[in-house]
């Protein structure tokens, strides 16, 4: 018998002889993904060279770039995320610390559910910038987001300039706001802090929504329009 016909039967053939559960298994479909069960946006907000890029990429890709080019307007990520038995999907905004985007970047606090204010525990010009960042939340943000303070480049404690304490003392001012120290370089309570977060947002919310009624409940996955200022009141705070 010619060889070439043997190679052939093994490789097409055999058909016959198949056994029936193979074929099962073949017509079988992949069971679609669980849908989200909440759709949330976060922004993250500070001054330039901050790390927030870094600390975005962290979280959601678990990397890190020695070198991150700074931002131009605005970018994203997206993560899917598992607390309080709901699925979360997680749209985490990147915004530009310079002035010249505030116009641009406004618009992303009125649909967001977390703010993350960063600063750089190695420069004080990126702490004393944070009554600034505040009065941006303050203008445009809803009274219902959760607010974050985290000092980043712990990494960097040889260099420290902002202590703990003094953060703290600044986060004690604001009605609600948590405070926590990273290290998107290290990836040192990125996670956590990123968790603890959403956790506090997820505390708001009716967990137990039946999923028709979602729709109304979780966030558009673009931006909302910008609020007048007149039409949102200001957070209360001391600084």
């Amino acid at each position: 018998m010619d060889s070439r016909y043997e190679i052939q039967r093994r490789a097409g053939g055999g058909s016959a002889n198949a056994s029936p559960a193979l074929g099962v298994q073949s017509r079988r479909r992949k069971m679609p993904p669980r849908p989200a069960d909440y759709k949330l946006q976060i922004i993250i907000i500070g001054s330039r060279g901050v790390g927030k890029t870094s600390l975005m990429e962290r979280f959601t890709d678990d990397t890190f770039c020695e070198a991150c080019k700074s931002t131009v307007g605005v970018d994203f990520k997206i993560k899917t995320v598992e607390l309080r038995g709901k699925k979360i999907r997680l749209q985490i905004w990147d915004t530009a610390g310079q002035e010249r985007f505030n116009s641009i970047t406004s618009a992303y606090y009125r649909g967001a559910k977390g703010i993350v204010l960063v600063y750089d525990i190695t420069k004080q010009e990126t702490f004393d910038d944070l009554p600034k960042w505040m009065k941006m939340i303050d203008k445009y943000a809803s009274e219902e987001a959760e607010l974050l303070l985290v000092g980043n480049k712990l990494d960097c404690e040889t260099d420290r300039i902002i202590t703990k304490q003094t953060a703290e003392r600044f986060t004690s001012r604001i009605s609600g706001m948590r405070f926590c120290e990273a290290s998107a370089k290290d990836n040192f309570n990125v996670e956590e802090c990123f968790l603890k977060l959403v956790d506090d947002i997820l505390a708001k919310m009716p967990l137990e929504i039946p999923n028709r009624k979602l729709s109304n409940s979780i966030l558009s996955l673009q931006p909302e329009p910008e609020v007048p200022p007149e039409l949102n009141p200001p957070r209360m705070h001391c600084c």
